[in-house]
């Protein structure tokens, strides 16, 4: 995962494990994380549909955690935003003829695989309230 999106989701359940009786509004959240809201709307959509969060429309809506923090681990979040294995992408299109290149993403696959693994059992060890009290 080469891009932003973890940090975004740990950014935003960890502004919801902070105030959790609050219903806090994406625009708040953006301003926290300094992106757009639609960015924020986006990966709350995405939490959401992992049961991580809930959600409320109209003048009085927002979001909060769907759980205490200290039943949400790390690894829930990353998973539920994790589009690609941690090493990155196999190669497109390796020459067949070649001694490495026919066999290349079948190893690289079972090395992305194995180190996906190992980032996620080291998630599953943290929770949120975890991570949340760093900021105390």
């Amino acid at each position: 995962m080469n891009n932003t999106r973890f940090a975004t989701a740990i950014h935003i359940m960890t502004l919801l494990a902070e105030s959790p009786q609050e219903w806090l509004t994406s625009e708040w959240m953006a301003g926290s994380i300094n992106i757009n809201p639609v960015m924020v709307r986006k990966e709350l959509s995405v939490l959401r549909e992992a049961g991580l969060i809930i959600s409320r429309q109209g003048k009085v809506g927002g979001s909060q955690l769907a759980k205490n923090a200290d039943d949400i681990k790390i690894s829930d979040i990353y998973l539920a935003v994790k589009n690609t294995e941690v090493l990155g992408k196999k190669n497109n299109n390796p020459n067949p003829k070649c001694l490495v290149g026919k066999e290349i993403n079948e190893h690289l696959q079972t090395l992305f695989s194995e180190t996906d693994q190992l980032v996620i059992r080291f998630l599953g060890n943290k929770t949120l309230q975890e991570f949340m009290d760093n900021f105390k």
